[in-house]
């Protein structure tokens, strides 16, 4: 069977690594992928892996006519058996192109929740809405990455009969314990190993709330000993000067390290004791919570999306946007992690479990060959 997939881009994203592990999980289909934009961050690993790469370099400021006849083009060579599409934008756009020339069996890829009128950009919501209005035409089957994504785009009118729920997996050998050995992060940073490391991996954006993380560890129980925290991701490191302001504002210089984008995730997870996720919106299946979980970090994470359904009963979740609720939990964690080793090992022992026997990569590679088979069949 010949999958296309189309996706608005190949940056450092959620969906965009999704679409690579399931691309390198699959061994039975022959997938090629169409970036709208460039070929970003996993265009050159998907064609490490053997998977054709085709970068159209659209720009969504001046979409134009000649542009998208492009794209018909290269999907008519292409002549897939399914169309499978990878956000909002290129729902649209691609799943259109191919509608237009005939193709029969299109899937719509979900993965985004949370939509606010007043947080969300005007545009997402406008592309939102037509996704909506085109979701009855267009797509065979709507696959969100989570429930609570199905939960919030059926509500706006996206077609509730073709929802089906795939959530991501994850490949738990790469995501692996390794403790004891991999100490890179704090032999890098200086930090010792009777240290509690908090550590937090995404972007620097108003979702993902880390003015409420920052202000939550002056909030810390004054009992716990020696707490540092590690942020990493896109734009964060000493050059966001908002970010270091922020910090000095509150006199946290000596326990927050910045250290900006990292391609060791595996070994981030491991260097760190509590992976904290303090987004106040827009997470649908939040990737990072099952990577630090397979690597047997446990979890303090905000109640987004499906975070709660990740973290079971191995973390701690609580509502968003409350320094104080947020600061009480990372105290009972580490105070946890401090004082009680027994049972901290085994709440790490049950994290990985966790994503082992509910979120594996094969897991969900089965579920999107089952479906496009028996749509194709």
């Amino acid at each position: 069977m010949r999958v296309l997939h189309i996706i608005s881009g190949l940056g450092n994203g959620g969906a965009e690594a999704v679409l690579f592990n399931l691309c390198q999980s699959d061994k039975q289909n022959n997938h090629i992928v169409i970036s709208l934009l460039d070929e970003g961050k996993y265009g050159p690993l998907l064609k490490e892996i053997g998977i054709e790469v085709h970068s159209l370099n659209f720009s969504y400021k001046r979409l134009n006519f000649l542009a998208f006849l492009r794209l018909i083009k290269l999907i008519r060579q292409i002549m897939p058996d399914v169309v499978q599409t990878w956000m909002i934008h290129s729902n649209i756009i691609g799943g259109l192109a191919a509608k237009i020339i005939g193709i029969e069996k299109i899937f719509w890829g979900i993965h985004q929740t949370t939509l606010s009128n007043s947080k969300t950009k005007p545009i997402s919501l406008l592309i939102t809405k037509i996704n909506a209005f085109f979701s009855n035409i267009i797509p065979t089957k709507i696959i969100y990455c989570a429930e609570k994504s199905r939960e919030d785009q059926e509500a706006i009118g996206f077609k509730k009969t073709k929802g089906e729920v795939i959530q991501n997996g994850y490949n738990v050998k790469y995501f692996s314990p390794k403790k004891s050995i991999d100490q890179t992060l704090r032999n890098e940073l200086g930090i010792s190993n009777d240290s509690t490391l908090l550590g937090y991996v995404g972007r620097y954006h108003p979702m993902k709330d880390l003015g409420n993380l920052i202000k939550s560890l002056t909030l810390l129980n004054q009992n716990l000993k020696n707490v540092n925290a590690v942020l990493v991701g896109s734009n964060i490191d000493n050059n966001n000067k908002e970010l270091v302001n922020l910090i000095d504002e509150y006199k946290l210089n000596h326990r927050i390290h910045l250290v900006g984008e990292r391609s060791d995730i595996p070994s981030f997870m491991n260097s760190i004791d509590l992976l904290v996720l303090c987004s106040s919106y827009g997470e649908a299946f939040p990737n990072v919570l099952n990577e630090a979980m397979s690597c047997g970090t446990p979890c303090v994470t905000t109640n987004i999306g499906d975070s709660a359904l990740i973290v079971g009963n191995t973390g701690w979740v609580i509502p968003p946007n409350d320094s104080n609720v947020l600061a009480k939990a990372i105290s009972k964690a580490v105070e946890e992690k401090q004082s009680n080793q027994k049972l901290w090992m085994q709440r790490e022992k049950d994290c990985r479990h966790r994503v082992i026997n509910n979120f594996s990569l094969e897991m969900m590679t089965d579920k999107y060959l089952k479906l496009w088979a028996d749509e194709v069949n």
